[in-house]
């Protein structure tokens, strides 16, 4: 203010200094030495957390140094630096592919790479925009559920999180919500650390805290008790790292059944794994079907066998169940077909390239509907193998009545225990999810039983010939993510990653009409 009467004041404008952004934007390519190995300590560790490995820990742990790693950095830094982050993740858990398609591995692990440093384009590099890291990965999750070739969700870093206390949040958000507070619990933890404002900060971690803890409370699952059911899970073992082209049909068959001989009394469910028979045509009128039948009759159970149908230029990948009475009462064929493994995309371009289609010399035809089975055993929700990584799939069977998740898998083409763990770490997360028992059945391991909290009550070995019995739940009900899908958790980090965008639109809208009323005046 000035003295009554006396000159006023000059009015002194504020320097205009070059916006954060423009002076990150003048920066070159690659960030520090230090902020590069910072991203690729983020990556392994991040690889580090997944199956069969149980170090939950290791994936905010990696989250929180990534966060820091992206701090100041311009898009181009960041690009450069996601890109390092995402071959330190893929690289150690893809390598698996090796023994199929060296080349196939290399075009997967590109593009894996590229998706992992477009997303982190998306991040705010502010301190004070700590969130859009989490919301970032959550985006690279849900794109990767679903491209390319309609998904490609292993690893899936919700599925390091089982042992930890981030799941508790499946029924509600499923593994994306999973997904976004482990990696966001890291993220607020560097926030907290390198802040200027940090009771301003705090308080936002705290307001995020709260949020999801009052969340998972309320969203528990309400579903109710439908009964029981007891099962048997028959596991025939044998060798592995044989590919299906080359394999045996006829001695994984008769192992199944060997090993179906002395099975106990008192079963209501009889599980197959997934390729359990080979047929030519339909399995209806073949001899294996008049076996399986027997063992139905025999065992006074509904019986569920996986089973592969050939024809000339195609099959069908197959769940039958028989009646305790040995007649056919219902089936469900595989609709999401493994890329390079049950079918070639764009096969005859393909071929004129390579002679690597051989391994799969004929496309899968892909079947339609929810995987339901309504058995005398109960209504049996169903998907096959590659199918328990996508929650589409179990949601299709739960709503359409599914009060248990039956999963017929095959991994015995790999000789490692990576996918054979990948694919039990899947099956928790379902069963977390949905509120549902899963049975999952694999020809030389892992078969496991798990129930609707997770926990996995019994799991054989690799290569083992073993027979696994329980009397498991049958469940109804709906949880929150089974009535709403990844819609309202993709809605959150949308809106996490476009805020700071927004924004900056709207405050220059604001100065642009504040200068446009100067003029006028």
């Amino acid at each position: 203010m000035t003295a009554a009467g006396g000159p006023s004041a000059p009015v002194v404008e504020p320097s205009v200094s070059v916006p954060e952004n423009r002076r990150r934007a003048k920066a070159g390519w690659l960030p520090s030495w230090t902020r590069l190995l910072a991203g690729i300590a983020a990556g392994v560790l991040l690889a580090g957390s997944m199956p069969p490995r149980t170090a939950w820990y290791l994936a905010p742990l990696g989250a929180a140094v990534l966060t820091w790693s992206l701090l100041g950095l311009a898009w181009r830094q960041r690009l450069v630096l996601g890109a390092m982050t995402g071959l330190a993740f893929f690289l150690p858990t893809l390598s698996w592919l090796t023994g199929f398609h060296p080349a196939g591995f290399a075009a997967l692990l590109v593009l894996e790479v590229v998706l992992f440093a477009v997303a982190m384009l998306l991040v705010d590099a502010r301190p004070a925009r700590w969130w859009t890291v989490p919301a970032a990965l959550v985006a690279l999750e849900a794109v990767r559920a679903r491209f390319p070739f309609g998904g490609f969700p292993i690893p899936g870093i919700a599925l390091g999180q089982l042992d930890g206390p981030f799941v508790v949040a499946a029924p509600l958000g499923g593994s994306l919500l999973v997904v976004g507070l482990a990696t966001g619990a890291g993220a607020a933890a560097t926030a907290v650390l390198a802040a200027g404002r940090r009771v301003r900060t705090l308080l936002t971690v705290a307001a995020f805290v709260a949020a999801s803890a009052v969340g998972v409370l309320l969203a528990g699952p309400d579903g109710a008790s439908a009964g029981s059911l007891r099962a048997a899970l028959v596991q025939g073992g044998g060798p592995r790292g044989i590919p299906a082209v080359v394999s045996d049909a006829n001695a994984v068959t008769e192992r199944q059944f060997l090993l179906s001989e002395d099975l106990p009394p008192g079963l209501d469910l009889v599980l197959w794994p997934e390729s359990s028979l080979g047929v030519t045509g339909p399995v209806a009128d073949t001899p294996e079907a008049a076996r399986v039948a027997q063992l139905a009759r025999s065992t006074g159970a509904t019986v569920v066998a996986g089973l592969s149908e050939s024809f000339d230029e195609r099959f069908r990948n197959a769940a039958v169940a028989w009646d305790p009475a040995g007649r056919i009462v219902d089936r469900y064929e595989k609709v999401h077909r493994v890329p390079f493994g049950e079918y070639i995309p764009a096969r005859a371009l393909l071929e004129s390239l390579s002679d690597m289609t051989a391994l799969v010399p004929r496309d899968a035809t892909p079947g339609r509907g929810p995987g339901l089975l309504r058995t005398a055993a109960g209504p049996l929700g169903v998907v096959i193998s590659y199918e328990v990584f996508f929650s589409d799939r179990i949601r299709a069977a739960v709503e359409a009545g599914g009060q248990i998740l039956l999963v017929p898998t095959n991994a015995a083409s790999y000789t490692t225990e990576e996918v054979p763990a990948t694919e039990v770490a899947a099956a928790r997360m379902r069963a977390l999810e949905f509120d549902r028992a899963v049975l999952q059945a694999a020809p030389t391991g892992y078969t496991a039983i798990v129930r609707p909290d997770g926990l996995v009550v019994e799991q054989t070995g690799l290569s083992t010939a073993e027979v696994l019995t329980a009397t498991v739940p049958l469940r109804t009900g709906m949880t929150v993510y089974s009535r709403t899908g990844d819609g309202p958790v993709l809605a959150v980090a949308a809106l996490s990653l476009l805020a700071s965008p927004l924004a900056r639109v709207a405050t220059a809208l604001r100065c642009r009409r504040l200068r446009r009323v100067t003029v006028g005046t």
